[in-house]
């Protein structure tokens, strides 16, 4: 930028001796509040995650935090600003309206030479005036004085996009590149600053924290309902940070609103963007700032849960809808990417309400008409349940048995999908005379709606009024309303009602005599029926029957081109091998799911193939990855409301748990994922897998007592194998010495029945005999042993029973390396590992703490100049997958420029200039 622009029509007044002398004239005084902190509302959560974020990115030239309205982020700045841990060369610049050209600078002069006060950060007591003119040579003298400055100062400016002065970030840009890193700038605002971004975001060396950062956590909703003094039951908490996508303002609104309800249950139901609060902030901060046209795109495409620019052409008649929504993501932050191609959009929640809210107060036949164009839009895009959904909400009663009769496999949901548009209105009695199949669609709506009570009202009454039909038509409405029933009885969840309802389907598929002179086996039916009964096998823990369904579900499924039957078939299938212990295969399936080979978007079934790929890496000793995949099976996992699947996640936490050291949090984990499978799931082998865990970690503690405590009543108690336990106890009499217990209590892991245990149990089980063997002196028998156990756990890579084994394994296996063995290298990997297993997450080989600046650690290792960070590690392990950065960003709920900036980073500390030479360098230096 020409320096004359910064101080055009600002020469300097006669008399003036110098920008940064001392004859000055007369001038309006600075406003010290402007200089001042931010002051926070009564109650802040802290939030670390985002502060290690703001100090590793304030040891960078830019720091950006931008997100719409009441995303919270002064209170973070602020809160930030004012931790204990300032090290005092921060400054505070609060902007507003009109704050452009010579007085912007000069109130940055002032709050940069604040920090010169010791105590840290108070704005001088004498403040120079604020519109003070600025010659061609001021910027050179601020810069000038900023290099010379021994220390770097942080200067945040608040509200940035309050500016409305262009030739601001010129100057701020100048001021970046001339005052030696000596000027650090943290912004705020609701958009991005018209500064060269895309320049430190190449180098690496921009930070952005947005809106996805910012959403709170479960955690951290909890701690702000605590700190508001607000106690509510844990599902209400979780409840209400889902209904607000975790925004920090509507969370807050909810706060306020909570303590004088007689009813916080019924509060938190109803509690949405319609609420007046939210409501008025909405309107005032969001809408408010938009043209009518963009307006009116917003409401029209509220009718949709899921919006492309061609459905917002046909809703408005417009060409351009593309550009729009790309425009509403980048302007309101409310309308969000789903990383796809062609882009799709999703309004977030509280928005959408307060929209069809709105929608609502118009015309009806304005309504009706929208509908009616999602759904000729749907019908020609392919996708039946859009457009069943807006056929019903159009009264196009016809359009909407037609889609049923063509697509119903596809329709009979699995889960209940995210909250949408209001349900429809009921149809006219005469109409479900005339088509009885309109009342099956509406049961449809209401059971992908989660709304079981309407879902079967409308199956009574179509069964009713189906009972006239007769032939194929009649034969069809059967199947369908079966296949219904089913899909209400898994909504509701009772195991038995689920069975009873998948054989009915199953026999109505496949009656007898089928094929011999009369109708095929309908392989749709009976693979949803087949799909049903295995997955609740996997809820209830009955792993080989639900291995055996999912199986025959899948294959006919495939015969049957149901594509999206086979991703819940494959996904479940994933799960079911990895906690079975055929890792190979459960790790074929996942990848398989997770790698886009099935058609659909389920996010229960994508998330039971990224758990199965956490418990694949945990098992062969892989921390990072297992992290990474259950991160990635996050959400999705508790969509499913699966207690059994919620009680492998618990398992893999806690050990994951464990391996850091934290016993305590450990231990509540599996109390809490026992707590989840009940008396009416009780999962044996999996609740008797949790048990074991608490009784292990008791173990480790020293706690023999308790250990054997947890143990001996279920043991006693059982009807059945309780091989988990066993082993467990006899971990327990191992460690306190007692080779005779050991002998006594060990099941007998090498015997057939054994075929059917887990295999991690059973593998765990052969170790333990081979330490008896060997503390007892019997080395011949203990090395007879470990070969078998190697024999079992080879094929599908198992490691983690070796390395983290309780006691210790390492001299075993070093004399089994000595004497011999089949698996050599693989003996040999397992020693090394163990060797370096208590330093390798913390502690580098040459004993070197490995924490950045921000505390967190990092990974510092031989052959790496600059250690990378923890986020970055996070990142490098997605690189391995074929996920792309948009997925990725979309995984880690941050913004693909953030996503991007990591990996320019990875690639820059690792020397590699491409995805796969960053994998593989980082393999060779033991990251992942």
């Amino acid at each position: 930028m020409p320096e004359d622009r910064i101080g055009a029509g600002a020469a300097a007044p006669r008399g003036r001796t110098g920008v940064l002398g001392e004859d000055r004239v007369a001038v309006a005084p600075l406003l010290a509040s402007k200089l001042a902190v931010a002051s926070l509302p009564g109650a802040v959560v802290a939030r670390p995650r985002l502060f290690a974020l703001l100090e590793a990115g304030a040891a960078g030239p830019v720091t950006l935090v931008s997100a719409p309205a009441g995303w919270g982020k002064t209170t973070l700045l602020g809160s930030w600003y004012r931790a204990p841990d300032n090290n005092g060369h921060r400054a505070w610049l609060s902007l507003e309206p009109g704050d452009g050209g010579s007085r912007l600078w000069s109130y940055l002069r002032a709050a940069v030479r604040a920090t010169d006060d010791p105590q840290g950060g108070s704005p001088a007591p004498a403040v120079e005036g604020a519109d003070e003119p600025v010659d061609r040579d001021f910027l050179d003298h601020l810069a000038a004085e900023l290099s010379r400055r021994p220390e770097p100062v942080t200067l945040v400016l608040d509200d940035f996009h309050r500016i409305d002065d262009p030739d601001v970030a010129d100057g701020l840009e100048f001021l970046l590149r001339h005052t030696g890193d000596r000027l650090r700038l943290v912004i705020g605002g609701r958009t991005d600053p018209a500064l060269a971004l895309h320049r430190w975001r190449l180098s690496g060396e921009l930070t952005e924290i947005r809106a996805a950062d910012l959403a709170f956590t479960a955690a951290e909703a909890a701690e702000l309902l605590t700190a508001h003094g607000i106690s509510v039951p844990a599902d209400q908490t979780e409840e209400l940070r889902v209904r607000t996508e975790g925004w920090p303002a509507g969370l807050r609104f909810a706060a306020l609103a909570l303590p004088g309800h007689p009813d916080p249950a019924r509060f938190v139901d109803a509690f949405g963007g319609d609420d007046s609060a939210v409501a008025d902030y909405l309107s005032v901060e969001v809408l408010a700032g938009l043209t009518d046209e963009a307006r009116d795109v917003l409401r029209r495409g509220a009718v949709a849960d899921r919006v492309t620019g061609d459905l917002v052409n046909a809703l408005t008649g417009r060409t351009d809808g593309e550009r729009v929504l790309a425009e509403l993501e980048r302007d309101t932050g409310f309308v969000v990417g789903l990383g796809t191609r062609p882009p799709a959009y999703r309004y977030h929640r509280m928005l959408a309400e307060l929209l069809r809210a709105q929608q609502r107060l118009r015309p009806a036949d304005e309504l009706l008409d929208l509908h009616r164009r999602a759904a000729g839009w749907a019908v020609s895009r392919e996708l039946p349940a859009e457009a069943l959904r807006h056929a019903l909400a159009a009264g196009e009663w016809t359009r909407a048995t037609g889609v049923l009769a063509e697509h119903w496999p596809e329709l009979v949901p699995y889960a209940p999908a995210r909250p949408g548009p209001p349900a429809p209105n009921p149809p006219a009695p005469e109409a479900v005379r005339a088509e009885p199949e309109l009342a099956l669609a509406y049961a449809v709506d209401a059971l992908d709606r989660g709304n079981r009570a309407a879902a079967s009202g409308y199956l009574r009454l179509a069964e009713r009024q189906g009972s006239q039909l007769d032939g194929g038509r009649r034969d069809r409405f059967t199947l369908i309303a079966a296949a219904l029933r089913l899909a209400g009885a898994q909504l509701g969840g009772e195991v038995p009602e689920v069975l009873a309802a998948a054989a009915r389907l199953r026999a109505l598929a496949s009656p007898p005599g089928a094929g011999a002179g009369r109708p095929p086996v309908d392989l749709r039916a009976r693979a949803i029926a087949r799909t049903a009964a295995g997955a609740v096998q996997l809820a209830t823990g009955d792993l080989v029957a639900a291995e055996t369904e999912l199986s025959g579900a899948l294959a006919d499924a495939h015969r049957a081109g149901l594509a999206r039957t086979e991703l819940a078939c494959t996904s479940r299938l994933a799960l079911v091998r990895a906690v079975r212990g055929r890792l190979a295969a459960a790790e074929r399936d996942a990848r398989l799911v997770v790698g886009g080979a099935f058609d659909g978007d389920v996010p229960t079934d994508h998330g039971h193939a990224y758990l199965a790929l956490a418990l694949i890496a945990l098992h062969r000793d892989h921390a990072g990855d297992a992290e990474a995949n259950l991160t990635l099976a996050g959400n999705r996992i508790e969509q499913g409301r699966e207690p059994a699947v919620a009680a492998v996640a618990a398992w893999i936490r806690a050990q994951l748990g464990r391996d850091r050291g934290d016993l305590t949090g450990a231990y509540q984990l599996l109390l809490a994922g026992r707590a989840r499978l009940g008396e009416q799931h009780r999962a044996e082998r999996l609740s008797d897998w949790l048990l074991a865990g608490e009784a292990d970690l008791c173990t480790a503690h020293g706690d023999l007592g308790r250990s054997r405590e947890l143990l001996l009543a279920p043991l006693d108690e059982a009807t059945g194998p309780a091989e988990a336990l066993a082993v467990a106890l006899s971990r327990a009499y191992l460690h306190a010495g007692d080779l005779g217990a050991v002998a006594r209590t060990l099941p007998d892991w090498a015997g057939p029945d054994a075929d059917a245990w887990l295999l991690p149990v059973r593998l765990e089980a052969g170790l333990l005999d081979a330490l008896t063997a060997r503390a007892a002196g019997d080395h011949r028998r203990a090395a007879r042993t470990l070969e078998e156990v190697l024999v079992l756990a080879a094929p599908d890579g198992f490691r983690r029973v070796f390395t983290r084994s309780e006691p210790p394994a390492r001299d075993l296996l070093a004399a089994h390396l000595d004497s011999g063995t089949a698996y050599w290298p693989m003996v040999r990997e397992l020693i090394a590992t163990g060797a370096e297993q208590s330093g390798r997450d913390a502690i580098t080989p040459t004993g070197t703490d490995r924490r950045d600046r921000g505390g967190r650690l990092a990974a510092a290792v031989p052959g790496l100049g600059e250690p990378l960070t923890d986020r970055e590690l996070t990142v490098l392990r997605y690189l391995q997958s074929i996920l792309s950065n948009v997925e990725i960003a979309g995984e880690l709920s941050v913004s693909v420029n953030t996503v991007k900036t990591h990996v320019r980073n990875i690639y820059r500390k690792l020397d590699a200039t491409r995805r796969r030479e960053a994998v593989r360098r980082a393999r060779e230096l033991r990251l992942i």
